[in-house]
C-alpha cells in the first residue's frame, strides 16, 4: 500500500483537533494533533501522537506535563496556526495558565491537565500516555472536526 493511499483511507475518519501545550520555563510550546484518544477511564488516561521531526514535542516532553486543548468549531484559524512549523504561535494566543502550569487557549471547548505516563515508540511517530489530573469542559459549544482535509463542524 502507498502511503498516499493509505493517508487517503485515514482521511475518512473524522477526528477532533486538540493543540497539546506545555510551558518550559516561562515559554509557551504547542502543537496541533488530531491523534488524540482517551486510553483508560480508570486510571483517566490519554494520549496523542508526535512526530520523531517534531521540534515542539521534545519541549514539551522536558517539562513532563501538557494540557490537551479540544478546539470548538470556530477555531480552525487556530488549529492552522499550530499546524505551521515556523509560526510564533503564541505572539497573538490569549491563554491562562493550566493548574499544572500549561496553557489553556482562549476559547478551547474543553483542556484536560496531565502529566506524561508513558512513552512508546511507533513507526515515525511516539505514542504519548498522558495521566489526567484536571479537565474542564463548555458543554455550550461544538467541537471543530478533521474530515477529508478539510476542517467541519457537527
Amino acid at each position: 500500500m502507498s502511503t498516499e493511499q493509505f493517508r487517503s483511507v485515514l482521511g475518512n475518519f473524522a477526528s477532533g483537533v486538540t493543540i497539546i501545550t506545555a510551558n518550559r520555563e516561562n515559554v509557551p510550546f504547542g502543537l496541533a494533533a488530531n491523534s488524540f484518544t482517551s486510553v483508560s477511564l480508570d486510571p483517566p488516561l490519554v494520549s496523542f501522537c508526535a512526530a520523531h521531526s517534531s521540534t515542539t514535542y521534545p519541549h514539551i516532553r522536558a517539562t513532563g506535563r501538557f494540557c490537551v486543548n479540544v478546539l470548538a468549531d470556530d477555531q480552525g484559524d487556530l488549529a492552522l496556526l499550530f499546524a505551521r512549523r515556523d509560526a510564533d504561535r503564541f505572539s497573538d494566543t490569549k491563554t491562562v495558565d493550566s493548574p499544572l502550569g500549561s496553557p489553556i487557549l482562549d476559547g478551547a471547548l474543553a483542556w484536560l491537565d496531565c502529566v506524561i505516563e508513558q512513552e512508546h515508540l511507533a513507526g515515525d511517530h511516539d505514542i504519548v500516555v498522558g495521566r489526567v489530573l484536571h479537565a474542564y469542559v463548555d458543554t455550550d459549544r461544538s467541537p471543530l472536526l478533521y474530515f477529508r482535509g478539510k476542517f467541519t463542524i457537527v
